[in-house]
């Protein structure tokens, strides 16, 4: 059996590829193979696959009409042979020694899937930066080098990478349990992370950085177009999904409902203009429908963050969505003044106690100044009747 199943889907990524490639193609653990997804691409992608190809009798091109991200990763699913899945994205780069190491880390821990760390790579500013949700240092600290599930973490979970490529998964873990990339949406991978997350028993962290995080505009969850609706329907499912496996207690619930706003409103400001509109109508329905459990209102008052409340408020009652902007303009400008405010406060008492150490050291040095003139003057007596004895 082949050791690891790599799947690549691919859409428009001719400026990446190629270097995608290479860092899979020249793995150190070289019983693997690749199963590369050609999801529809219009640019060069496809013959670059096709060259890879001719020289590596491992790869295997699939091509399909443009279906999305999670149809590909499906069909790359259904077609592995491998004992592992290693999910890649085509513009990213994964260390060459990454599958050997979790390979042997999964054998070895006898696990359902391996966790690691990821750098993050800025295309705009060709600088290599962490991240907490990449690193995960924290939920490190907490299981150093034990195997664990999601009962050993609980609300530290919410500190990890949802991203499929932050892992390596037993394919019969994946298979069995039906796991599935939710079609026809983008953010899909926090399904699988949250449903995988609960349903494994043992999971073990390889505390490496083995994988190159590309940030770049084009990217689907940073185009700011249309499908970031998909956002509200993610974040909708996510907390079925902690009713289902029985995970909502109280503290996952108060977290889960103050990320589902605070998340929507992200999302809003990373809208382009003329989605907005269309964003803002599915947000507030969203909402509504959420509120109709009885007395959630009256809970969500007593566990979201003031900003939170403001922003359910906001959405609740606004008619369109430039009313909701201009009112979060005004709660954003009304901080903005409150932090200034409290700021010159502080510099105020910061130079209040300033001058009175002024003062208290000028009284020192005024005393100081009275006593160096008594004794100057004593001095000057000693010396004058030094004189007039010397005269005698």
């Amino acid at each position: 059996m082949v050791k690891v199943s790599v799947i690549i889907p691919v859409y428009n990524v001719e400026k990446y590829l190629k270097l995608c490639m290479d860092s899979i193609v020249n793995q150190t653990l070289s019983d693997i193979e690749i199963i590369c997804v050609n999801d529809g691409s219009t640019d060069n992608s496809l013959n670059i696959l096709k060259e890879y190809a001719q020289s590596d009798n491992r790869i295997m091109i699939i091509s399909q009409e443009n279906m999305g991200h999670a149809v590909a990763t499906n069909k790359g699913i259904d077609l592995a042979q491998g004992k592992y899945l290693f999910f890649m994205d085509s513009d990213d780069i994964l260390d060459v020694s990454a599958l050997e190491k979790t390979f042997k880390a999964a054998e070895e821990k006898n696990v359902d899937f391996v966790f690691f760390k990821a750098i993050n790579y800025d295309e705009e500013t060709e600088e290599y930066y962490e991240t907490e949700n990449y690193s995960m240092q924290a939920v490190v600290n907490r299981v150093g080098d034990e195997v664990f599930n999601y009962n050993d973490l609980k609300e530290l979970s919410f500190n990890m990478a949802v991203t499929p490529w932050t892992k390596l998964y037993k394919k019969d873990f994946i298979k069995n349990h039906g796991i599935r990339f939710p079609e026809g949406l983008i953010f899909e991978d926090n399904i699988v992370f949250w449903e995988s997350l609960f349903l494994a028993e043992k999971i073990y962290f390889l505390d490496e950085f083995l994988f190159t995080r590309r940030w770049r505009n084009t990217s689907s969850t940073r185009a700011g177009d249309k499908r970031f609706i998909d956002s509200i329907i993610i974040n909708t499912m996510i907390l079925d999904l902690f009713k289902e496996y029985g995970k909502l207690d109280d503290k996952s619930r108060s977290i889960l409902c103050n990320r589902k706003i605070s998340l929507s409103y992200i999302r809003f400001n990373k809208l382009k203009e003329e989605f907005k509109s269309i964003y803002f109508d599915e947000l507030q329905k969203n909402f509504f429908n959420w509120l109709k459990e009885e007395n959630l209102y009256d809970y969500l008052q007593t566990i979201l963050h003031p900003k939170n409340k403001y922003i359910l408020d906001s959405v609740l009652k606004s008619r369109e969505y430039m009313e909701f902007e201009l009112l979060m303009e005004n709660y954003d400008l009304k901080n903005k003044n409150n932090f200034q405010k409290n700021k010159s406060r502080i510099l105020i008492d910061e130079l209040h106690t300033d001058n009175e150490d002024l003062i208290r050291v000028l009284k020192k040095n005024n005393l100081f100044e009275k006593e160096l003139v008594k004794l100057q003057e004593k001095n000057l007596s000693v010396c004058e009747k030094q004189e007039l004895t010397n005269e005698n």
